[in-house]
């Protein structure tokens, strides 16, 4: 049967029909109801619970799942890329499909691996060195190691609430871990209410909630006029911090180690704010040079004065010329406060002298002390700064290497430089513009040609395609105006025009630009507001399963296969997408035609779309929805989870 062109009639109608046809399907014996074809379509969708509800059984374990495994065969050699031109990344090589090759449909994991974080695993992080918490550091399971199933869903997982009353609402099921619930009970972090967890906005310091400690901090510094509109949150916890600052029009990259308090990152995914595991320990944020406006640390027992400042010289790394640290709770204070922090006044005292000193050394201006707060300011450049250095040699300003650079990349005891510039008054690599005017002006990167081969009409030529595409997205998942999706991963985000075109939506973005891939453009995406993360997708994402409702993989396959197994891409796309979420590819058509394959046979419905621009380029778009399906615990099996 020919296919109906997206919005014609005819397909409309064919629509209609199958949206109250339920499918049923026999896959392996696991699945007796299918969801519904189409399901994105639908501009109906369940906000708490699946009507049609699939339960698997759990009973393989990890070397009975992965028995019937087989790698998908080999790349090949030649090389050419449709989404060059929009997306500016080179392509490697295509992938040639062997359809006599046997490609093995996946089993769920066993329920134990319900939590599963890869590349966070406690027992594999035992095996590292605790100097530094390089335990807690990624450290990633080998090839031979990594899981061919299905990670389950809990029994009774329901949808997440929708913004905005997710910030303050998450479904017990979805995340069963009370304890921080009992352990900071009186610090108002989290309380388990029925079936609901809800989040007061409370934490360590927040004595009168987030949104008071906000107004506080207000006071400060400004956080009402544009500004200020990135933010790093370091030692989140529940990332009420975050959460509360959302309605200032200020996004937080919250960060957290997995740690003895289970699921705090966790928790802040679910409420729908952005948040990921991390940890400062002995390598360089994720993140690129002069990124955020604002740094915050709320007792986030980061021992800011050890290893001569190394933690402090990182953050002097990612601010914005200009930008501002926080700092609450021990030490600031110590004369009026030591008695309840269980420290002497002594200890408190050579803490922060030496984090003033350590402040002083990267030329931090203090802006002010008061209540529980310290706040400092990076200055807008190095020439005073420089000056400076012929008196206080340590730490020295860095002569050489990336400052951007920052995947598995080593910290180091130098202050990185900014931009040069002619004047004491000029901001180093160029100021910007106020939110939201900063998300759709030229970037300082582009306007000085930081970024080879980005020009400000690339930009603006980016922006166009984006506000095409997103107009035909929402024609497509209807669920994503309509504010059911809050979470969004965009894999291979280039320079932010996707979170560009969402910004009237109810949405954030994590925009994920590859790592060792050239050109290399977040630190244009925070210029512009937006915030995001390196990663290499031959690796687990730093986050707990079903966090993330709508994935966007542009090109991504294209520039990976040649590297790693893309059926393990895919496999970990399903670990992070939650149940019902969508995932849209954008790619060559025989690396769709692959990929089609292989999510198929992971319970994902798929549907080859119609391209927004009418001309053949030879890019394919392909819609897939994943199934909602949960694993259920047998009583003999061992109900251990993993840390």
């Amino acid at each position: 049967m020919a296919k109906e062109h997206v919005g014609s009639p005819k397909y409309h109608l064919l629509e209609a029909r199958r949206n109250h046809v339920t499918r049923i399907l026999a896959i392996s014996g696991l699945f007796t109801l299918f969801y519904i074809l189409g399901a994105w379509q639908s501009s109906i969708a369940p906000t708490t619970h699946t009507e049609f509800t699939n339960k698997v059984g759990c009973e393989k374990t990890y070397k009975e799942a992965t028995s019937s495994s087989s790698s998908p065969p080999p790349a090949s050699s030649s090389s050419s890329s449709s989404s060059e031109s929009s997306l500016d990344f080179e392509s490697h090589h295509q992938l040639v499909i062997d359809k006599d090759s046997q490609i093995p449909e996946f089993p769920p994991c066993n329920m134990s691996y319900s939590e599963y974080t890869p590349c966070q695993d406690a027992k594999r992080g035992n095996e590292f060195d605790r100097e530094m918490l390089k335990y807690r550091e990624r450290h990633c399971p080998s090839k031979e190691e990594l899981l061919h199933c299905l990670i389950p869903a809990p029994p009774n997982y329901k949808l997440p609430f929708k913004w905005p009353q997710s910030r303050d609402y998450a479904w017990y099921d979805n995340i069963p871990h009370k304890e921080l619930s009992i352990e900071k009970d009186r610090q108002n972090w989290i309380k388990v209410e029925g079936d609901r967890f809800r989040f007061p906005g409370g934490g360590t310091m927040f004595r009168h909630g987030a949104d008071s400690y906000i107004d506080d901090i207000n006071e400060l510094i400004p956080l009402s006029n544009g500004t200020i509109r990135t933010a790093l949150d370091t030692g989140c916890g529940v990332a009420s911090w975050g959460a509360y600052l959302l309605k200032r029009d200020i996004i937080t990259m919250s960060f957290a180690p997995r740690d003895t308090h289970e699921a705090q990152v966790w928790f802040a995914l679910e409420r729908g704010v952005p948040a990921m595991i991390g940890i400062m320990g002995s390598q360089r944020l994720p993140y690129p040079s002069r990124a955020f406006d604002m740094a915050h640390c709320a007792r986030c027992l980061i021992p800011w004065s050890k290893y001569g400042g190394l933690y402090l010289i990182e953050v002097d790394r990612v601010l914005r010329p200009g930008g501002y640290w926080i700092l609450s709770g021990p030490p600031i204070q110590w004369k009026k406060l030591w008695q309840g922090w269980e420290r002497t006044p002594q200890d408190l005292k050579h803490e922060q002298d030496d984090i003033e000193v350590a402040a002083k050394r990267l030329c931090w201006k203090k802006v002010i002390e008061k209540d529980a707060f310290a706040i400092w300011q990076k200055p807008i450049n190095h020439i005073g700064c420089i000056k400076t250095k012929k008196k206080h040699h340590k730490p020295r300003l860095c002569k050489s290497g990336n400052a951007d650079e920052s995947w598995y990349k080593e910290l180091e005891s130098c202050i990185t430089p900014m931009p040069e510039v002619s004047r004491q008054d000029e901001v180093s690599g160029g100021a910007l513009e106020k939110w939201p005017d900063r998300a759709m002006v030229v970037p300082p990167r582009i306007r000085n040609n930081f970024i080879r081969g980005i020009t400000e009409e690339t930009f603006q030529k980016d922006n166009e395609i984006w506000k095409e595409r997103v107009t035909h997205y929402k024609h497509l998942v209807t669920a994503l105006p309509q504010g059911r999706y809050r979470n969004i991963l965009d894999m291979n985000a280039y320079i932010g025009g996707f979170s560009a075109a969402l910004m009237k939506y109810p949405v954030w973005v994590m925009n994920v630009v590859p790592a060792n891939f050239q050109p290399d453009t977040l630190g244009v995406i925070y210029e512009r507001g937006f915030i995001g993360v390196y990663h290499d997708w031959c690796e687990a994402f730093s986050t707990y399963p079903r966090t993330y409702d709508f994935i966007h993989a542009g090109g991504v396959f294209s520039l990976y296969q040649d590297r790693c197994d893309i059926a393990d891409i895919l496999l970990e796309m399903d670990r992070i997408l939650r149940p019902e979420g969508t995932v849209v590819f954008r790619d060559d058509a025989d690396v769709i035609g692959r990929i089609r394959s292989i999510a198929e046979r992971m319970r994902w419905n798929t549907k080859d779309v119609d391209h927004e621009s009418q001309s053949l380029n030879g890019e394919n778009i392909l819609v897939a929805v994943k199934s909602y399906w949960t694993g259920e615990v047998n009583e003999e099996q061992n109900h251990t989870k993993l840390n």
